[in-house]
């Protein structure tokens, strides 16, 4: 296989870039870290700070597709500079190590992975206490961190990267278009910082729209009612005047100073490669892991795995010698979009969901990793296509809750854009968590029921131990575990032309007639926009307008049984053995404009307890006596799920009996 990846890389050689970290700067060590505490066999482990500095030769053919590149200033040798912050957890004595590199790509700037590992500490893990039970730790695995969002800020230890600014070749400063979408459910905001400066701060340049409603018609805010506080905010007249709770502000302007924000994507590529393959810099500065690391793995969760998607679909994942960069990566929450971060006046920081930033260039084809044609824009191209060999793919699997399905449009990831399903890559897998939220929640917020409290952490370590054996031992992983039309558990959304959201019919879903609960079938669509003739070149020219109609790609959901709860995917204890319904899908409630979609939340629509309390209530699902009859019973539902996760190597063992001891100790029928 050696000798396979080395001809491979051969081919590559003819263009072989000079993008590199030339420097790294460690800044502070502590060793040992937390307080000395020894992790298994490992040991002790120490935390490295500092920055890594790169350069980029523009013109090399993978450099040159980073939006306005070849506009960023140069040094000397004719190379664009650009700097990030990293951030290590290594053994103190590495040949203890497990020889793994897990990377974990920062969520605007910060550190996700605490849940994951058993862990606290947020962005700065100290204490032994924090450590927590250390899954990754006490398997010796190295962690690291770097920038790569030009969004993020360095408050509470992030991480942030440096890039510079895009100047026209006289030097003068490039304008164009820009957008901002304002909304906030409190009556505080009284003033708005523009991601980027305002080429004239002139009224006469800008337009300010409103709407209460995400379907509402945009009306524009006269002149005379908000204006400049200075070139980067602004706010409504007369002086102290709030923007209106829950609704939707959106500001278009032209912008001046575009960061050059793609070099994103060279960061995270060439510091994992420097990481795993260069023993100094060219200061002569040595690297702390070199002769470590033979295997790597990222992982995201959120807005960084939809910039691994833009990462593997632009051919970031193969270094400046032609190696694969990432070996295996565990996609947490990222549909089928991409960061939108290879625009000019980009905004990464952005997502879309039902509610919320619909018009920036988040989700544009493509969406799944084969090549397909898109009948509306003309162009062929898949995920898979960022690749030059198929030797140089990494093993993927691509993880998403139901939430991802209602709100961004995931079963885009593996079906047509007709909604027909695709056969799954040799080297990808797709799995659902069925009935899942955006991440878990508790109360109401915002929305008209509970929040679902259902947690992803057990089955992704689970998933991760697959994707490390599929890696290092070519052990298969699970099957795909999604909603498929071929098997009939795809519940097909239907677009509205003028609106900004579909929706799932109530029979095509299976939805039960719960009392008290809305349902629309509201749910995200996505348009084949026109940004204007050079959005291929990443230029943004204009915005959509609602006005004019747009082609949509088809999607879909998984159907749902009598309780409401999803048939497709990978069920968790709290949806096998349920006490509730689980969606991944809510609606607000007034005063947060009621009835819109609850962007990354979903719900838990408790069952009632008795057969009377169900049946006084007009409640089709059956209650938790008719399902389970006493705790005991509900015990053995909950460990017969258990056992049916284990076996299908979708949970460890630890994991494992954490839930039955949490089922045994909660009051379910008590």
């Amino acid at each position: 296989m050696k000798k396979l990846l080395l001809i491979a890389s051969s081919v590559f050689l003819f263009f072989q870039a000079d993008a590199k970290i030339v420097r790294i700067e460690i800044t502070s060590v502590e060793s040992p870290a937390f307080g000395g505490r020894k992790f298994g066999n490992v040991g002790a482990y120490e935390k490295l700070r500092g920055k890594a500095y790169g350069e980029l030769n523009p013109f090399d053919p993978q450099n040159a597709k980073i939006t306005d590149i070849q506009l960023a200033p140069r040094n000397k040798r004719g190379m664009v500079e650009y700097s990030t912050d990293f951030y290590i957890l290594k053994p103190i004595n590495l040949a203890r190590g497990n020889r793994k590199l897990f990377e974990e790509i920062p969520n605007r700037g910060g550190k996700t992975f605490g849940s994951f590992n058993k862990s606290s500490g947020g962005n700065d893990p100290s204490t032994a206490e924090e450590a927590g039970d250390a899954f990754l730790m006490n398997q010796g695995y190295i962690l690291a961190w770097c920038g790569w969002d030009i969004s993020a800020t360095s408050e509470n230890n992030k991480l942030t990267i440096t890039v510079p600014v895009a100047k026209n070749p006289d030097g003068s400063a490039i304008t164009g278009p820009s957008y901002e979408y304002i909304e906030s459910d409190n009556d505080r905001l009284q003033s708005y910082k523009l991601a980027y400066a305002a080429a004239l701060p002139d009224k006469a340049h800008a337009k300010l729209t409103y709407k209460a409603f995400l379907n509402d018609a945009p009306q524009i805010i006269s002149a005379d009612d908000w204006e400049y506080m200075n070139d980067r905010t602004i706010r409504l007249l007369p002086a102290g005047t709030p923007f209106k709770q829950s609704g939707i502000y959106e500001f278009y302007y032209d912008a001046k100073d575009p960061l050059v924000a793609g070099i994103g994507l060279a960061s995270t590529r060439d510091f994992v490669s420097f990481l795993r393959n260069n023993g100094f810099d060219d200061k002569g500065h040595r690297n702390p892991l070199f002769g470590a690391i033979d295997y790597t793995y990222s992982y995201t969760e959120s807005q960084p795995a939809r910039y691994i998607n833009d990462f593997q679909t632009l051919g970031f994942n193969i270094d400046e010698m032609g190696r694969r960069v990432i070996d295996g990566i565990l996609n947490w929450l990222g549909g089928g979009s991409g960061v939108g971060i290879n625009y000019r006046f980009a905004q990464p920081g952005r997502t879309e969901r039902n509610r919320q930033n619909h018009f920036y260039p988040e989700a544009i084809f493509p969406f799944a990793y084969p090549a397909l044609t898109d009948p509306n824009s003309g162009l062929t191209k898949g995920r898979s296509g960022g690749y030059p060999a198929s030797l140089l793919m990494p093993k993927v699997m691509e993880v998403n809750s139901a939430n991802e399905y209602w709100a961004k449009a995931a079963s885009l990831l593996h079906s047509d854009l007709q909604g027909n399903d695709l056969p799954d890559p040799v080297n990808v897998r797709f799995y659902l968590l069925s009935g899942m939220q955006h991440g878990s929640g508790h109360g109401k917020g915002v929305t008209q029921q509970l929040q679902n409290p259902t947690r992803p952490d057990a089955v992704l370590r689970a998933l991760f131990v697959d994707l490390d054996e599929w890696v290092s031992k070519n052990i298969a992983p699970p099957e795909s575990r999604v909603p498929r039309r071929y098997n009939g558990t795809a519940a097909l959304a239907t677009a509205k032309q003028g609106s900004l959201t579909g929706f799932v019919p109530q029979k095509e879903l299976g939805w039960p007639d719960i009392p008290g609960v809305t349902y629309t079938g509201l749910i995200t669509t996505r348009y084949c926009f026109n940004y204007g003739p050079q959005i291929r070149q990443g230029i943004i020219s204009q915005y959509p307008d609602l006005s004019m109609t747009y082609p949509s790609y088809t999607n879909f959901v998984s159907k749902v049984d009598a309780d409401g709860n999803e048939i497709a995917g990978i069920h968790l204890p709290p949806v096998a053995a349920p006490t509730g319904t689980y969606t991944g899908w809510a609606l607000r409630a007034a005063p947060f404009a009621e009835n819109d979609g609850g962007e990354s939340a979903g719900q838990y629509i408790p069952f009632k307890i008795t057969k009377a309390e169900r049946i006084a209530a007009g409640d089709p699902r059956p209650s938790l006596q008719e399902r389970y009859n006493d705790h005991n019973g509900y015990v053995e539902a909950v460990t017969k799920a258990v056992q049916n996760l284990v076996k299908n190597r979708l949970l460890l063992h630890e994991d494992a009996a954490n839930y039955i001891r949490e089922a045994a100790q909660n009051d379910v029928l008590k």
